[in-house]
Protein backbone atom coordinates (compact mmCIF):
# COMPACT_ATOMS: atom_id res chain seq x y z
CA UNK A 1 0.00 0.00 0.00
CA UNK A 2 1.37 3.40 -0.91
CA UNK A 3 0.77 6.42 1.27
CA UNK A 4 -1.32 8.97 -0.63
CA UNK A 5 -0.73 11.80 1.84
CA UNK A 6 1.79 14.06 0.15
CA UNK A 7 -0.01 17.40 0.41
CA UNK A 8 1.29 20.28 -1.70
CA UNK A 9 1.42 22.44 1.42
CA UNK A 10 3.74 20.07 3.27
CA UNK A 11 6.77 21.79 4.64
CA UNK A 12 10.19 20.42 3.69
CA UNK A 13 11.46 18.41 6.60
CA UNK A 14 14.75 19.69 8.07
CA UNK A 15 17.33 16.97 7.42
CA UNK A 16 18.98 17.20 10.84
CA UNK A 17 15.88 17.63 12.95
CA UNK A 18 15.95 15.62 16.17
CA UNK A 19 12.89 14.53 18.18
CA UNK A 20 11.93 17.12 20.77
CA UNK A 21 12.05 15.92 24.37
CA UNK A 22 11.31 17.76 27.60
CA UNK A 23 14.43 19.51 28.90
CA UNK A 24 13.46 19.10 32.55
CA UNK A 25 11.90 16.12 34.26
CA UNK A 26 10.34 16.30 37.71
CA UNK A 27 8.69 13.71 39.94
CA UNK A 28 5.00 13.55 40.77
CA UNK A 29 4.92 16.91 42.64
CA UNK A 30 4.25 15.34 46.06
CA UNK A 31 0.58 14.31 45.83
CA UNK A 32 0.93 12.56 49.21
CA UNK A 33 1.19 15.99 50.87
CA UNK A 34 -2.28 16.91 49.60
CA UNK A 35 -4.27 13.73 50.24
CA UNK A 36 -8.02 14.43 50.52
CA UNK A 37 -10.00 12.84 53.34
CA UNK A 38 -13.39 13.09 55.04
CA UNK A 39 -12.34 16.22 56.94
CA UNK A 40 -10.78 17.91 53.90
CA UNK A 41 -12.60 16.40 50.86
CA UNK A 42 -10.95 18.81 48.43
CA UNK A 43 -7.22 19.56 48.35
CA UNK A 44 -5.64 22.01 45.94
CA UNK A 45 -2.04 22.64 44.97
CA UNK A 46 -0.23 24.92 42.54
CA UNK A 47 3.12 24.82 40.80
CA UNK A 48 4.81 27.25 38.41
CA UNK A 49 6.60 25.20 35.76
CA UNK A 50 8.63 26.07 32.68
CA UNK A 51 7.82 25.00 29.12
CA UNK A 52 9.14 21.54 28.14
CA UNK A 53 8.98 20.29 31.73
CA UNK A 54 7.79 16.70 32.12
CA UNK A 55 5.95 15.68 35.27
CA UNK A 56 6.78 11.99 35.32
CA UNK A 57 4.25 9.17 35.13
CA UNK A 58 2.54 8.65 38.47
CA UNK A 59 -0.76 7.63 40.04
CA UNK A 60 -2.72 8.13 43.28
CA UNK A 61 -5.86 6.58 44.81
CA UNK A 62 -8.08 9.64 44.37
CA UNK A 63 -9.39 11.48 41.28
CA UNK A 64 -8.24 14.94 40.30
CA UNK A 65 -9.05 18.04 38.28
CA UNK A 66 -6.04 19.46 36.43
CA UNK A 67 -5.98 22.91 34.86
CA UNK A 68 -3.73 25.93 34.41
CA UNK A 69 -4.44 29.57 35.08
CA UNK A 70 -2.04 30.43 32.26
CA UNK A 71 -0.19 28.33 29.71
CA UNK A 72 -1.10 25.15 27.82
CA UNK A 73 -0.32 21.68 29.18
CA UNK A 74 -0.60 18.16 27.76
CA UNK A 75 -1.65 15.32 30.03
CA UNK A 76 -0.99 11.78 28.80
CA UNK A 77 -2.35 8.42 29.95
CA UNK A 78 -1.89 4.92 28.58
CA UNK A 79 -4.88 5.43 26.29
CA UNK A 80 -4.62 9.01 25.09
CA UNK A 81 -3.22 12.50 25.21
CA UNK A 82 -5.18 15.62 26.13
CA UNK A 83 -4.33 19.24 25.35
CA UNK A 84 -5.50 21.46 28.22
CA UNK A 85 -5.53 25.27 27.74
CA UNK A 86 -6.61 27.64 30.54
CA UNK A 87 -10.24 27.50 29.34
CA UNK A 88 -10.47 23.78 30.15
CA UNK A 89 -9.90 21.37 33.00
CA UNK A 90 -9.18 17.65 32.75
CA UNK A 91 -10.82 15.12 35.06
CA UNK A 92 -8.50 12.18 35.77
CA UNK A 93 -10.05 9.13 37.54
CA UNK A 94 -8.45 7.57 40.60
CA UNK A 95 -5.60 5.09 40.09
CA UNK A 96 -5.01 6.16 36.47
CA UNK A 97 -1.29 6.53 35.62
CA UNK A 98 -0.65 9.90 33.97
CA UNK A 99 2.13 12.31 33.09
CA UNK A 100 2.06 16.01 32.23
CA UNK A 101 4.11 17.93 29.67
CA UNK A 102 4.27 21.72 29.80
CA UNK A 103 3.75 23.09 26.29
CA UNK A 104 4.24 26.63 27.60
CA UNK A 105 5.33 28.21 30.87
CA UNK A 106 2.30 27.51 33.04
CA UNK A 107 0.80 27.88 36.46
CA UNK A 108 -0.34 24.30 36.98
CA UNK A 109 -3.21 23.76 39.41
CA UNK A 110 -4.59 20.48 40.67
CA UNK A 111 -7.66 19.77 42.79
CA UNK A 112 -7.72 16.36 44.47
CA UNK A 113 -11.18 15.01 45.31
CA UNK A 114 -12.11 12.48 47.98
CA UNK A 115 -13.25 9.36 46.10
CA UNK A 116 -16.58 9.02 47.94
CA UNK A 117 -17.93 12.27 46.50
CA UNK A 118 -16.44 12.11 42.99
CA UNK A 119 -18.42 11.46 39.78
CA UNK A 120 -18.32 7.81 38.71
CA UNK A 121 -16.37 8.55 35.52
CA UNK A 122 -14.07 5.74 34.44
CA UNK A 123 -12.08 7.71 31.87
CA UNK A 124 -10.61 11.16 31.49
CA UNK A 125 -13.00 13.99 30.64
CA UNK A 126 -12.06 17.37 29.19
CA UNK A 127 -14.35 20.03 30.66
CA UNK A 128 -15.06 23.65 29.80
CA UNK A 129 -14.37 25.76 32.90
CA UNK A 130 -17.31 27.98 33.84
CA UNK A 131 -16.62 31.22 35.73
CA UNK A 132 -18.14 29.64 38.84
CA UNK A 133 -16.03 26.48 38.60
CA UNK A 134 -12.87 28.55 38.13
CA UNK A 135 -13.72 30.71 41.15
CA UNK A 136 -14.38 27.66 43.33
CA UNK A 137 -11.11 25.97 42.36
CA UNK A 138 -9.08 29.13 42.93
CA UNK A 139 -10.70 29.69 46.34
CA UNK A 140 -9.13 26.52 47.78
CA UNK A 141 -6.12 26.65 50.09
CA UNK A 142 -2.92 25.34 48.45
CA UNK A 143 -0.75 24.74 51.52
CA UNK A 144 0.86 21.29 51.69
CA UNK A 145 0.63 19.13 54.79
CA UNK A 146 3.32 20.12 57.29
CA UNK A 147 4.53 23.06 55.20
CA UNK A 148 3.68 26.47 56.52
CA UNK A 149 0.59 27.85 58.26
CA UNK A 150 -2.81 26.74 57.01
CA UNK A 151 -5.82 29.04 56.92
CA UNK A 152 -7.75 28.13 60.06
CA UNK A 153 -10.96 28.11 58.04
CA UNK A 154 -9.55 26.04 55.13
CA UNK A 155 -11.11 22.70 56.10
CA UNK A 156 -14.53 24.23 56.73
CA UNK A 157 -14.40 26.17 53.44
CA UNK A 158 -13.41 23.01 51.56
CA UNK A 159 -16.41 21.15 52.99
CA UNK A 160 -18.71 24.03 51.97
CA UNK A 161 -17.22 24.34 48.51
CA UNK A 162 -17.08 20.59 47.77
CA UNK A 163 -20.75 19.84 46.89
CA UNK A 164 -21.10 22.96 44.73
CA UNK A 165 -17.81 22.27 42.93
CA UNK A 166 -18.79 18.67 42.18
CA UNK A 167 -22.20 19.81 40.93
CA UNK A 168 -20.49 22.33 38.64
CA UNK A 169 -18.09 19.64 37.38
CA UNK A 170 -21.01 17.34 36.53
CA UNK A 171 -22.79 20.19 34.74
CA UNK A 172 -19.71 21.25 32.73
CA UNK A 173 -19.67 20.87 28.96
CA UNK A 174 -17.52 17.90 27.98
CA UNK A 175 -15.15 18.42 25.04
CA UNK A 176 -14.81 15.35 22.87
CA UNK A 177 -11.54 16.19 21.12
CA UNK A 178 -8.72 14.07 22.46
CA UNK A 179 -5.91 12.15 20.81
CA UNK A 180 -5.94 8.38 21.38
CA UNK A 181 -2.60 6.65 21.83
CA UNK A 182 -1.80 3.05 20.84
CA UNK A 183 -0.42 0.23 22.95
CA UNK A 184 2.12 -0.87 20.33
CA UNK A 185 5.48 0.59 21.42
CA UNK A 186 6.69 1.51 17.94
CA UNK A 187 3.42 3.11 16.94
CA UNK A 188 3.25 5.01 20.23
CA UNK A 189 6.76 6.33 19.60
CA UNK A 190 5.59 7.62 16.23
CA UNK A 191 2.48 9.24 17.74
CA UNK A 192 4.43 10.87 20.56
CA UNK A 193 6.81 12.38 18.00
CA UNK A 194 3.86 13.96 16.20
CA UNK A 195 2.47 15.39 19.44
CA UNK A 196 5.87 16.84 20.39
CA UNK A 197 6.31 18.54 17.01
CA UNK A 198 2.95 18.96 15.21
CA UNK A 199 4.55 21.33 12.70
CA UNK A 200 6.63 18.47 11.27
CA UNK A 201 4.59 17.09 8.35
CA UNK A 202 6.75 14.09 7.54
CA UNK A 203 4.92 11.49 5.46
CA UNK A 204 3.87 8.16 6.93
CA UNK A 205 6.65 6.47 4.94
CA UNK A 206 9.26 8.76 6.53
CA UNK A 207 7.89 8.24 10.01
CA UNK A 208 7.66 4.48 9.55
CA UNK A 209 11.31 4.41 8.55
CA UNK A 210 12.24 6.25 11.77
CA UNK A 211 10.74 3.49 13.92
CA UNK A 212 12.08 0.65 11.82
CA UNK A 213 8.81 -0.47 10.25
CA UNK A 214 7.31 -0.50 6.79
CA UNK A 215 4.66 1.98 5.74
CA UNK A 216 2.25 -0.90 5.12
CA UNK A 217 2.78 -2.24 8.66
CA UNK A 218 2.24 1.16 10.29
CA UNK A 219 -0.89 1.83 8.24
CA UNK A 220 -2.29 -1.54 9.33
CA UNK A 221 -1.45 -0.83 12.99
CA UNK A 222 -3.34 2.47 12.84
CA UNK A 223 -6.44 0.75 11.48
CA UNK A 224 -6.28 -2.19 13.91
CA UNK A 225 -5.30 -0.38 17.13
CA UNK A 226 -6.80 3.08 16.63
CA UNK A 227 -9.83 2.32 14.47
CA UNK A 228 -8.82 5.09 12.08
CA UNK A 229 -6.31 5.85 9.35
CA UNK A 230 -3.01 7.68 9.83
CA UNK A 231 -4.48 10.74 8.09
CA UNK A 232 -7.51 10.76 10.42
CA UNK A 233 -5.37 10.38 13.54
CA UNK A 234 -2.95 13.11 12.50
CA UNK A 235 -5.83 15.49 11.78
CA UNK A 236 -7.14 14.86 15.28
CA UNK A 237 -3.69 15.57 16.73
CA UNK A 238 -3.42 18.80 14.73
CA UNK A 239 -6.89 19.95 15.83
CA UNK A 240 -6.12 19.22 19.49
CA UNK A 241 -3.01 21.35 19.12
CA UNK A 242 -4.63 24.17 17.11
CA UNK A 243 -7.88 24.72 19.01
CA UNK A 244 -6.31 26.02 22.24
CA UNK A 245 -4.07 28.37 20.22
CA UNK A 246 -7.07 29.76 18.34
CA UNK A 247 -9.05 30.04 21.58
CA UNK A 248 -6.27 32.22 23.01
CA UNK A 249 -6.53 34.55 20.03
CA UNK A 250 -3.35 33.57 18.20
CA UNK A 251 -3.51 34.75 14.54
CA UNK A 252 -4.63 32.06 12.13
CA UNK A 253 -1.41 32.38 10.12
CA UNK A 254 0.66 31.57 13.22
CA UNK A 255 -1.58 28.64 14.17
CA UNK A 256 -1.32 27.30 10.62
CA UNK A 257 2.49 27.47 10.73
CA UNK A 258 2.58 25.86 14.21
CA UNK A 259 0.41 23.04 12.84
CA UNK A 260 2.69 22.34 9.88
CA UNK A 261 0.82 24.19 7.12
CA UNK A 262 2.73 26.47 4.77
CA UNK A 263 -0.42 28.35 3.74
CA UNK A 264 -3.36 29.68 5.71
CA UNK A 265 -5.80 28.47 3.04
CA UNK A 266 -4.74 24.83 3.38
CA UNK A 267 -5.08 24.98 7.16
CA UNK A 268 -8.47 26.71 6.93
CA UNK A 269 -9.73 24.09 4.47
CA UNK A 270 -8.71 21.27 6.83
CA UNK A 271 -10.22 23.03 9.85
CA UNK A 272 -13.54 23.73 8.12
CA UNK A 273 -13.81 20.17 6.79
CA UNK A 274 -13.22 18.78 10.30
CA UNK A 275 -15.31 21.21 12.37
CA UNK A 276 -17.80 22.74 9.96
CA UNK A 277 -16.56 26.28 10.62
CA UNK A 278 -13.58 28.42 9.74
CA UNK A 279 -10.82 29.19 12.27
CA UNK A 280 -11.82 32.87 12.33
CA UNK A 281 -15.46 31.93 12.94
CA UNK A 282 -14.34 29.73 15.83
CA UNK A 283 -12.34 32.61 17.30
CA UNK A 284 -15.28 35.02 16.97
CA UNK A 285 -17.60 32.59 18.73
CA UNK A 286 -15.07 32.16 21.53
CA UNK A 287 -14.75 35.94 21.93
CA UNK A 288 -18.54 36.33 22.00
CA UNK A 289 -18.91 33.57 24.59
CA UNK A 290 -16.18 35.11 26.76
CA UNK A 291 -17.78 38.56 26.53
CA UNK A 292 -21.14 37.10 27.52
CA UNK A 293 -19.71 35.70 30.74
Amino acid sequence: MTNTETPPHRRPRPPSRQPLTPVNSVSSLTPHLFAPDAVRPLRAKEHFLKADTLVELHTHPWPQLTFSTRGVIRLSTEDGSYIVPPSRALWVPANMPHSITLIEDAELRTVYVHAWMAPAWEKCEVLEISPLLRALMLALDTTADGQGPVDSHAAQRERWIAPLLIDEVERATQIRIDVPLPSDKRLRQLCEAVLRAPDNRATLAERAQEIGASERTVARLFRNQMGMSWQQWRQQAVLAHALPLLARGMPVSQVAAASGYATDSAFCAMFKAATGQSPTSFQHKRKSATAAT
